[in-house]
């Protein structure tokens, strides 16, 4: 290992030793279910908004999306765009209602006015889907990312890797709960947004402030894309289908996040719709200054390194960020960014595995096994506990998997997965008075099975040489993002299973519509 490894691990160890001290501080105060699964609801909305920005703010965000515009230009952009438009679609729609109405999880609202033990199933099902799909972006980015720092190009050590990434985030969460891992997410946030922002600066130095220089210099440095890489079509251009597979991508990225179970449960760590309401704003601000300063970073890999040189690094298009960082201040700012990212996909997969594991405690182990009446009152909190191990080992597995794919696409997969399996039946439980247990379970199911059956048989698992199985030809549906498709399709399920079923509970439905608008009788569903 050289002087540069050595450096770049010894600041990965400085931040796991920090954030482990944080999360055992964090720990203490964690007795019950409300604090394991909810952090006590003691956070503040403008914590709130900045653990918000932790979470959402992935490996997708930091390391895909800028060498997405590193390579790809104006079309790389496009995937921040869509990213922030849907934090108004989650401000508008969905965060204070979700807040009034349930407790712990997205199946306490599907449940709401529903038979619970098929509609808690059926959303804990479909959030374990899109963590996995989320896991497995972030998997790829710490396999690709540590083995860029460390010069390791076989497959076994980028495993290993994956493998010690898992058994942190295993460690975190066992130990911190949600109070834990939204503190790691409070300080990565801020991390994050503070090194992207003096990367910025950095750039931009460099070419007087200049952003026109800047756009130049990367087209220069760039000659097979020229000045295409300043306009849109370099990635999605080509045809009628990539052109259709772009608005695909955009409306799963749109409609997505409002269906994100580790975001949605990130509304219930407050104590009022109120703090949820500014949890979203704060997080809109950051999130989309973030993303502002994403645009310079990729241009100025571009400009810097070249969109030749990123290719062929281990990661790929997944490694712009990290080697803009060497080039601007050789290996010390490297090893700082890169800890950087490995704190983002730290914290992501954290909070995804507590999301997941909740839902399985809460939903499955709880309300069905169970029947509402554990054998201890920490019960909940062990079963949420041993989960998180089991996922922690799938996440693993498949992060192994897709190592070596563009992580802000895998991301693009789970947002599918959400806005088919997740949105429609949120959407018609909050506003649709005739919805019903039938239309519930038809549009998870149906969404979900209709999602992931498009994307195994899509150019993005097989039949391209940038596919996760490229020498197998099984690509039937011809768009590499299936929302197009999914997305109507779980609504227009939703609404059919409803018709075809006579059960209507009105009293039920008012209950919900108050509480959700109002807030009353939140707090007392909300006590443990």
């Amino acid at each position: 290992m050289n002087n540069n490894a050595l450096l770049n691990v010894g600041i990965f160890a400085v931040f796991v030793v920090a954030t482990l001290f944080v999360v055992i501080r964090a720990s203490r105060n964690t007795k019950t279910a409300a604090d394991y699964l909810a952090a006590g609801r003691a956070f503040t909305g403008p914590q709130n908004g900045i653990a918000i920005a932790g979470d959402y703010l992935s490996a997708a965000s930091f390391l895909g999306i800028a060498g997405a515009i590193a390579v790809y230009g104006y079309d790389g952009f496009l995937y921040s765009i869509g990213f922030l438009v849907a934090w108004l679609v989650a401000l508008l729609l969905v965060a204070e209602l979700l807040r009034n109405t349930g407790k712990y999880t997205m199946g306490d609202v599907l449940s709401f006015r529903m038979r619970q033990r098929p509609v808690r199933a059926a959303a804990a099902t479909s959030t374990m889907a899109v963590s996995f799909f989320y896991l497995l972006a972030q998997m790829a980015g710490a396999g690709g990312l540590v083995a860029l720092l460390l010069g390791i190009d076989d497959k076994l050590g980028q495993a290993a890797v994956i493998a010690v990434v898992g058994a942190l985030m295993i460690t975190y969460v066992l130990i911190g709960g949600m109070k834990g891992t939204t503190w790691v997410q409070i300080i990565k946030a801020v991390l994050l947004i503070v090194g992207a922002a003096v990367m910025t600066l950095w750039v931009l130095g460099k070419y007087g402030f200049n952003l026109s220089s800047l756009l130049g210099a990367a087209v220069d440095n760039a000659p097979k894309a020229g000045e295409k890489l300043l306009g849109p079509g370099l990635q999605y251009g080509a045809s009628g289908t990539t052109k259709l597979d772009f608005l695909s991508l955009a409306l799963a990225l749109v409609l997505g996040t409002a269906g994100l179970p580790h975001i949605l449960m990130r509304f219930y760590t407050v104590p009022t719709a109120k703090e949820a309401r500014r949890s979203v704003v704060w997080a809109i601000w950051l999130i989309g200054l973030f993303y502002l300063l994403t645009l310079v970073l990729g241009y100025g890999a571009a400009a810097l390194v070249g969109p030749d040189k990123i290719l062929g690094a281990p990661g790929k298009a997944n490694s712009a960020a990290p080697l803009l960082a060497e080039a601007l201040g050789g290996p010390l700012l490297l090893g700082l960014i890169a800890a950087v990212a490995f704190a983002t996909i730290l914290a992501v997969v954290a909070g995804l595995t507590i999301t997941a594991s909740a839902s399985f405690a809460h939903d499955i182990y709880a309300n069905i096994i169970k029947k509402g009446v554990a054998e201890d009152k920490d019960a909940e909190v062990k079963v949420a506990r041993r989960t998180a191990i089991v996922i922690g080992v799938v996440s693993i597995l498949g992060g192994i998997a897709a190592n070596g794919q563009n992580i802000a696409f895998l991301v693009a997969l789970a947002f599918a997965v959400a806005a088919s399996a997740n949105l429609p039946t949120i959407l018609y439980s909050l506003f649709w008075k005739r919805f019903n247990t039938s239309g519930a379970l038809w549009s998870i199911y149906g969404g979900l099975v209709v999602t992931i059956t498009l994307i195994v048989l899509s150019p993005a698992v097989s039949g391209k040489p940038t596919s996760m199985f490229p020498n197998a030809h099984f690509d039937l549906f011809p768009l590499s993002n299936p929302g197009i498709v999914s997305i109507p399709v779980a609504f227009f399920l939703g609404w059919l299973g409803t018709v075809l079923s006579k059960e209507n509970d009105k009293r039920k439905y008012a209950e919900m519509e108050v509480r959700a608008l109002t807030g009353v009788g939140a707090e007392k569903a909300t006590r443990h």
